[in-house]
C-alpha cells in the first residue's frame, strides 16, 4: 500500500515537472532559495502543510500514510531533498 502511495505521489511530481521544462536552471536557484531563506519554524510548517494539503486532495493518502508524526517528517524532508535533486539530475530520479 505504501509503494502504491508513493509511486502515485512522485508519477504525479513527474508530470508536474514535465509540464515545467526549459524552465529548470531559474527554478532551481529560486527553489534553493526559498528553502534556505526558511525558518525551523517555517519549515516544520512546511512539513505538516505538506500532509494536509495531500491528505485534503486525495483522501485515501490516509490509507497509506498511517505513520508516526517523525517518520511523516523524514518522509517530508526527504520530499524536499528529492525535489531540489529533480533539477540537478532529473534523469536519474525519474528512473
Amino acid at each position: 500500500e505504501h509503494e502504491v502511495a508513493w509511486t502515485w505521489l512522485w508519477e504525479n511530481v513527474e508530470r508536474l515537472v514535465r509540464s515545467t521544462l526549459g524552465k529548470p536552471q531559474q527554478q532551481e536557484r529560486a527553489l534553493e532559495r526559498f528553502i534556505k531563506s526558511l525558518t525551523p519554524e517555517a519549515f516544520n510548517y512546511l512539513r505538516t502543510e505538506v500532509y494536509a494539503r495531500f491528505f485534503q486532495m486525495a483522501p485515501a493518502g490516509q490509507d497509506h500514510f498511517k505513520q508516526s508524526s517523525s517518520r511523516l517528517h523524514f518522509i517530508a524532508d526527504r520530499v524536499v531533498e528529492m525535489t531540489i535533486d529533480i533539477y540537478c539530475e532529473p534523469r536519474r530520479m525519474v528512473e
